[in-house]
């Protein structure tokens, strides 16, 4: 088969490989879609490397249809569309026991340790299996939306970490794919969307849910959501881009009492200066999200499935696997939203 094979940061290749052979208690699905993260420029660049093995096959981000069943598994069937959540954990570990296995201190990867989405066939090794990584949507789904209830699931593990009720107002500071997700679950919680952007893609935020769109930066964002507020500021900020210098806004955004979500990751050794004065007398709390459980991922599965939300606009581009190089320059140089290989 033919597949995106990483050998080493800065060395990717479309390449034949063999196809994976499963044995009696694994899975082999053929992929019919998946979508290109930032996360993944990241690793093809080097500049996130924890966890990659190399010689490893990209992608985390996709959906497929069980092309072998080993002998000893049950309740699944050749031909069965699928989702696969791309964290692969110990079920033992102090953070799995506390239900918290995104933060897995054994946690294992597909497109990472495990060889991923950007081939024809993927084996799903048994401790996937096990822990509950496969999921079956309830009806057939459009394979490139199935491949976005991964990064859907990660929003949603960063909105139940920063819960959203109905009458909130929300910032959303970075309008990327993932800062788009976050406009459409929270205006599907009630809440009303402020979109902090590129002037480029405050369209698609408005589209995306985003009640107010704007591209302002710095103070002046500021003074435009204190407006937007009646001078309270938000209940939520929710950084979905990896930006140091947009931290100091969030938190002059957002309302005495308000949240930040760190949803975003940042370049490995940043570090910014904070006003704790202002986190302790306005009682700011900043949290942190990462990855997402299990049952984040069976839930944007079932999203996606009974179009509860609609992703559909974010798939801007595909491409056959074969055009990989254009697909990454199409990610690379933001010429849309979600590109996906379709092998």
């Amino acid at each position: 088969m033919n597949a995106a094979v990483l050998h080493r940061p800065g060395h990717l290749s479309y390449e034949p490989v063999p196809r994976p052979t499963i044995d009696a208690n694994e899975l082999l699905v053929a992929i019919e879609a998946n979508t290109i993260c930032g996360t993944d420029l990241r690793l093809m660049d080097g500049t996130k490397t924890a966890g990659v093995r190399p010689g490893v096959i990209l992608g985390h981000e996709f959906a497929g249809r069980i092309a072998e069943v080993g002998s000893a598994v049950k309740n699944w069937h050749i031909g069965q569309q699928v989702s696969v959540s791309p964290a692969v954990v110990c079920g033992q570990c102090p953070p799995c026991r506390r239900g918290q296995e995104n933060l897995c201190d054994s946690l294992k990867l597909f497109g990472y340790e495990f060889d991923g989405g950007l081939a024809e066939y993927v084996r799903i090794p048994a401790a996937a299996l096990e822990r509950g990584c496969v999921i079956s949507p309830p009806q057939e789904v459009p394979a490139p939306l199935l491949a976005l209830a991964e990064p859907l699931s990660c929003c949603l593990n960063g909105q139940r970490r920063s819960p959203i009720d109905a009458g909130m107002t929300v910032l959303v500071i970075g309008t990327g794919p993932i800062g788009l997700m976050h406009c459409a679950l929270a205006a599907h919680a009630g809440a009303r969307v402020i979109a902090c952007g590129r002037q480029g893609r405050l369209a698609p935020a408005h589209s995306m849910g985003a009640t107010v769109t704007t591209s302002l930066t710095g103070e002046d964002l500021r003074d435009f959501v204190l407006n937007e507020t009646e001078g309270q500021g938000a209940d939520l900020a929710i950084l979905a881009v990896g930006a140091s210098e947009a931290i100091t806004p969030a938190l002059e955004c957002v309302r005495s009492g308000g949240t930040i979500d760190f949803f975003a990751g940042f370049p490995k050794g940043i570090t910014v200066d904070i006003d704790p004065n202002a986190i302790h007398y306005r009682e700011i709390s900043i949290v942190g999200s990462a990855n997402a459980r299990f049952e984040d991922h069976r839930r944007a599965v079932q999203m996606i499935a009974n179009e509860e939300i609609d992703l559909s606009a974010l798939v801007t581009h595909t491409f056959p696997l074969s055009k990989l190089e254009e697909a990454v320059r199409t990610v690379r140089e933001r010429l849309g939203l979600k590109v996906a290989l379709l092998p």
